[in-house]
């Protein structure tokens, strides 16, 4: 008598892929990525990159400007130190941003942009107002604040703190 085979099926758990939150968000992120990296392409950057020379800028990165520490950008952008300076290698090589050693402590570096760097950044802010309203407008009254308040939720230390884990530390 032959052995019935049973189906592997049987041996799988029941998952669905459409009610995962981790699968929504990953999917969701990824479609932004691609709108937000089809609009900034004129500006010669990414959306990563565009997320970086924004908090280069905001953080006193003008050219002239002191710059923030990578220390400081690795905490507003929630990456490692490894990450942050491995993002940041394709800017500096472009000549976008500069890192120097900073003048009262030699063991910190900072970033700051150069003239071509803020230029293109100001083009990017042009072109990311525009792919931000449109997708506020395809969205709906008061769904893209909803959303950045939950993600915004997710990613917080509270967050974490009540699914009872706590963050890694940078490098």
């Amino acid at each position: 008598m032959a052995n019935k085979l049973r189906s592997d099926e049987a041996d799988v758990e029941p998952y669905d892929a459409l009610s995962c939150t981790h699968t929504s968000l990953r999917r969701a992120a990824r479609q932004f990525t691609q709108l937000y990296d089809d609009a900034l392409a004129p500006a010669g950057l990414s959306s990563a990159q565009a997320l970086l020379v924004a908090q280069i800028d905001q953080l006193g990165g003008a050219p002239g400007g002191r710059g923030p520490s990578l220390q400081a950008l690795s905490k507003r952008l929630a990456i490692q130190i490894s990450a942050l300076t491995h993002a940041l290698r394709p800017l500096v090589r472009d000549g976008l941003v500069s890192l120097h050693t900073d003048g009262e402590d030699r063991r910190i570096k900072r970033a700051v942009l150069t003239e071509q760097g803020m230029s293109q950044t100001r083009q990017m802010y042009v072109l990311w107002r525009e792919v931000n309203q449109r997708i506020e407008t395809v969205l709906g009254d008061g769904a893209a604040e909803q959303l950045r308040g939950l993600a915004n939720r997710v990613a917080s230390p509270d967050f974490l703190a009540a699914f009872g884990q706590t963050t890694k530390s940078a490098d």
